[in-house]
Formats: structure tokens, sequence, C-alpha cells
């Protein structure tokens, strides 16, 4: 991230403007689809590349209801994030419920499905009645 200092009645403010592959944030957010797929890893380029309609038309989509303010719900997990939907909450299926995913900066290039896991930590507790032989006796 780079820094800009400003002096204002002799205070000092540091502005963040946040950079990605060194191209400021608003710059990346005016071009089209498949002119930010330069800039991303070759393995997203490439599925941005293939799938750039289908990106399209689900920024298309939020920016239609972040107007409304309305939730962004979806079950794309393969999207890879663009800069355009940078500062969106998205709630993505995880197979169970819609997980809230604030998109950052530093997201893009992943894929949504990337920071709404799909499989919980598994906390094992003790056995039931009838789970070991002991314990069948105790079931009668």
């Amino acid at each position: 991230m780079a820094k800009k200092r400003k002096r204002r009645d002799n205070v000092i403010i540091e502005k963040k403007t946040s950079l990605y592959r060194g191209q400021t944030l608003e710059s990346l957010k005016e071009l089209d689809v498949r002119e930010t797929a330069k800039f991303m890893p070759s393995r997203s380029r490439r599925s941005v590349l293939r799938k750039f309609d289908i990106i399209e038309k689900f920024v298309k989509r939020c920016e239609g209801k972040a107007a409304k303010s309305k939730r962004i719900k979806t079950h794309l997990r393969d999207i890879v994030i663009v800069p355009k939907l940078v500062g969106y909450t998205i709630f993505v299926h995880n197979g169970k419920a819609f997980q809230e995913v604030q998109i950052t900066t530093e997201m893009i290039g992943h894929r949504l499905g990337e920071f709404s896991p799909s499989r919980g930590i598994v906390k094992h507790g003790s056995a039931g009645l009838g789970a070991t032989k002991g314990s069948r006796a105790q079931k009668k």
C-alpha cells in the first residue's frame, strides 16, 4: 500500500491508497473484466478470459442489488474476484448456509469459494450408548 501524507492544521494525516500489482484500485475498476485479467496470476487470468461473460453478468447483478440495497446471495463459488467487486459484501453458499464474505483488495484473483469453507472442523464427542461393547450392556 502506498501512503500519501497531507498536512492540515499542523497535523499530519496519512492517506492509504490500495494497490494491486502496481495499479491503483480506482484505475483497475475503470477497466473491462478482460483488461483486468492482464494483472492477475496465470491461473486466474485463464479462468477470467474463459468465463468473462459470466463474471460480467455477476458484477452487473451485484451492482443492481447494491443499488436496491439488497443482499447479494450466490451459489457461484468458482467466480474469480475482480476489482469491480471490491467493497461489496457477498453471501456465498457453502452447501448448508450462506456465509458473509466482505471483498477486499487482497482477495483479487482468488475465488469466492475460498472464503466460504464448505467443510467444518470435526469435533468428536464421547461415544454414545451401544457404540462400545461395554456400553452395550447398559443399553439393555
